[in-house]
């Protein structure tokens, strides 16, 4: 009701990053769950007055459905949904709801063959490292493992690099999504769209195969939406990303070498480094974390939507942190783009543009909240 969910200022702690305000909130999951029993008991209520016991034997009883309260009101007038509520003549036994499980092919997913190869690790937190073919029918590959681990060692994962997994081919879609620490993949190959969706701890690298004669900084290799809700881990591209990157990144570190279109739209923390060109609307509704963009054509505040965030020079301790995520980049994926930059820092940095929202910037300056700790990830 406030209507500053975006501004990192409510008042009752919801939308917030703010230490002093997240306090605040004084929700419980056991409110939810009262809540939802009323709801149940109301609904129980108008069943029996209808003579149902369940809810499947209510479906398609659009015959029972009072809309005259809906008729009467001004909003209704000229409204007709006729042909919505009409129920169509079908043979006596024709099933209206759903009776059959759907088949997700689960048993064909390629995280079990995953699961069997890093079971020393499941059941011993013993170091596994293995390689694998992946093709685009792979959807979610490393999900099912993640969850695997998650329930044995909770939140906190494992060490890094536990498990080590090199696919060679096309990741289909989420790739890695939701992997928790413990877990590294690397990908010779490409990937679809939300690469890396939901990662919770994981590190993720893609980088073309040995083989390709085409140059990765300018190519997309992999789709749109990387990276959205990302809560912590990182992420290494060499090559370009699709629109939306890193869309509600809160916590995760990532290096890509272009993005296109609504670059960390609603980004509210992390640190995203890109050393190439970036779409337009950049930063849209981005309320925390921090993006570093290589701006070498200078164009790059026309792209940028500047409603929440401030376009400065690096700092000092940015010129560490940009440093050594490209260092991670470079040694993980092999990036001559990364290896470019390095190698040129005297000329390129005042080249960087540092994207830094304002009550992010506030709030990390009054000592409330720490910067987040730049990992070292080791040679691929």
């Amino acid at each position: 009701m406030m209507r500053v969910c975006h501004l990192n200022t409510c008042p009752v702690g919801i939308a917030t990053q703010d230490p002093v305000l997240r306090q605040r909130f004084a929700g419980k999951p056991e409110h939810v769950v009262n809540f939802f029993r009323f709801l149940a008991e109301e609904l129980r209520e108008i069943m029996a007055s209808l003579g149902f016991r369940t809810v499947n034997e209510m479906v398609g009883r659009v015959d029972l459905l009072d809309t005259r309260k809906a008729i009467d009101h001004w909003k209704a007038k000229g409204l007709d949904f006729t042909m919505l509520l009409h129920r169509p003549d079908v043979p006596a036994g024709t099933k209206v709801h759903c009776v059959e499980s759907q088949d997700h092919g689960l048993k064909d997913a390629l995280d079990n063959e995953l699961i069997r190869r890093a079971e020393p690790a499941l059941a011993r937190g013993e170091k596994v490292e293995f390689s694998l073919p992946i093709h685009n029918i792979n959807r979610t590959a490393g999900t099912m493992l993640g969850s695997r681990l998650t329930r044995k060692y909770g939140g906190a994962g494992l060490p890094d690099n536990t498990i080590t997994v090199r696919f060679h081919g096309s990741c289909g879609q989420s790739f890695a999504a939701f992997l928790p620490r413990g877990i590294t993949f690397h990908v010779e190959g490409d990937a679809n769209d939300y690469f890396g969706k939901g990662l919770s701890g994981g590190r993720i690298a893609v980088f073309p195969p040995k083989t390709a004669t085409f140059e990765p900084s300018k190519n997309i290799i992999i789709g749109n939406v990387a990276g959205y809700g990302a809560t912590a881990g990182e992420m290494y591209i060499r090559g370009q990303g699709g629109e939306r990157f890193c869309v509600r990144n809160s916590g995760a570190m990532a290096v890509i070498e272009g993005v296109g279109d609504h670059g960390c739209e609603y980004m509210t923390g992390g640190r995203v480094v890109v050393i190439g060109p970036t779409g337009r609307n950049f930063a849209a509704g981005m309320s925390g974390g921090i993006a570093y963009v290589l701006d070498e054509q200078q164009g790059f505040a026309q792209l940028c939507n500047q409603e929440m965030v401030d376009l400065v020079g690096l700092e000092p301790g940015d010129v560490t942190t940009v440093q050594q995520l490209l260092k991670n980049h470079m040694a993980v994926t092999g990036s001559d783009r990364a290896r470019w930059v390095l190698d040129n820092w005297n000329t390129l940095q005042s080249k960087f543009v540092k994207v830094y929202p304002r009550d992010y910037r506030r709030v990390l300056e009054s000592g409330k909240i720490q910067a987040p700790q730049i990992p070292v990830a080791a040679a691929h």
